[in-house]
């Protein structure tokens, strides 16, 4: 077979062996009888196949072309799938979109975003994976995911990043004296049991920096990854924390007390995509919509 063939020849022998008719065939198709006939005749040459054969005053399709319709059915139906598809992918309305969080995201904030996200994204399929900062850098410079939330990022000429920095609060368990103040600083903290994120990363650095330039020694008594773990330690009574304002949020409805922490120590988050190629419509969409989720928790554009 010719790799001639053209989609309104397939088009017109399928609607000739459904209709039995040239002439409804051509209304199917919004187009003349004798143009069907064309195409019919064109298609013929092009195969060197009889296509159609009249019997009892009906067009019929030959063996021949009955062997050929499965096939024509499917090409058919595929190419009408794939224009359904494309007006879906312009609509934002499909697609799959592949995001690399920090794992305290999964749990926290990042289902409210997503859940509002493909609310009105039928089409739309996601995958999340949580992880550490440098397994999500690698992820993102391998091109191995669309978009990234993470933080402590230093630059990579492979990356394209917004740094939004966070507010920060100090967390509270229910009933501690300090829930008294309306902001609460270094001074305030000196002598309490602090739960703290890894030493190694840029918000500790900060965080230390800030008590030391107050003179105030800090207390560890725990190590942390995530503000989750904090705040779900806090809420035990095992400590006190400075954690962002977005993790503190999900945990008020159970009693954690938060206050501002001051001077200001931001979290800063960074959103952060391959720089090789186009971002796909949807992708930028996400991270339109998870920028916007985070305007209430902005710090201060000085801090």
């Amino acid at each position: 077979m010719s790799a001639r063939l053209r989609l309104r020849q397939l088009e017109a022998l399928e609607r000739v062996a459904v209709t039995g008719s040239m002439t409804r065939a051509a209304e199917v198709l919004g187009i003349t009888q004798p143009a069907v006939s064309r195409l019919l005749a064109d298609l013929a040459a092009e195969t060197g196949l009889a296509l159609v054969e009249r019997r009892d005053g009906r067009l019929v399709p030959t063996q021949e072309a009955r062997f050929l319709l499965p096939d024509i059915h499917r090409v058919l139906e595929t190419l009408d799938r794939i224009g359904e598809l494309s007006r879906s992918l312009n609509d934002r309305k499909a697609g799959h979109l592949r995001l690399a969080c920090l794992p305290g995201f999964s749990t926290s904030h990042l289902p409210d975003v997503l859940a509002r996200f493909i609310a009105d994204r039928p089409g739309v399929t996601l995958t999340v994976e949580p992880d550490r900062p440098e397994r999500i850098l690698e992820w993102i410079v391998g091109e191995q995911f669309h978009c990234g939330i993470t933080d402590g990022f230093e630059g990579h000429p492979a990356v394209e990043a917004e740094i939004v920095p966070v507010r920060t609060v100090c967390i509270l368990p229910p009933g501690h004296p300090l829930a008294e103040r309306e902001e609460i600083g270094p001074a305030d903290l000196s002598g309490e049991r602090m739960i703290h994120t890894r030493r190694d990363s840029a918000f500790f650095r900060a965080l230390e920096e800030t008590f030391l330039g107050a003179g105030v020694t800090m207390t560890p008594i725990l190590e942390i990854r995530q503000f989750t773990a904090a705040c779900e330690l806090v809420l035990r009574g095992a400590g006190v924390s400075v954690v962002s304002a977005l993790d503190a949020e999900g945990y008020a409805a159970r009693g954690l007390v938060h206050r501002p922490f001051v001077p200001e120590v931001p979290h800063r988050l960074a959103l952060v995509r391959p720089v090789h190629g186009a971002p796909s419509l949807l992708t930028l969409e996400f991270m339109d919509a998870f920028r916007e989720s985070l305007r209430p928790f902005e710090a201060r554009p000085d801090a």
